[in-house]
């Protein structure tokens, strides 16, 4: 999100690192750009979430099946691989974590 960072990586895995970074600013791109939060912190909590989601829910998925894109006048948020949150999941998620910041304020 136009932000540059010093970052440091084992040997050889440089491409692993950019790969990486590619995602993390896809995704906290595409947050921003729904325009309902703006942020970056909050941002970056729900794109380090849905990329944690999608990791987990990978290995049960088969890397060359495609996920089904969701669609496109959809406007409900959507984890990383595309699948939709319903909105009571995403209520109950950001409470959770409003509870765990505590002091540092609400996350939304």
């Amino acid at each position: 999100m136009g932000n540059s960072y010093l970052l440091g990586c084992p040997e050889g895995g440089e491409a692993r690192l950019m790969d990486a970074v590619s995602k993390v600013d896809a995704a906290m791109c595409k947050i921003r750009d729904a325009g309902k939060i703006k942020a970056r912190d909050r941002i970056a909590v729900l794109a380090a979430l849905n990329l944690a989601f999608d990791s987990v829910a990978a290995p049960t998925s088969s890397p060359s099946t495609p996920t089904p894109a969701a669609p496109a006048s959809s406007n409900a948020p959507q984890l990383a691989g595309g699948q939709l949150m319903d909105p009571e999941t995403l209520r109950s998620l950001l409470q959770r974590l409003d509870a765990v910041l505590g002091d540092d304020g609400q996350l939304l």
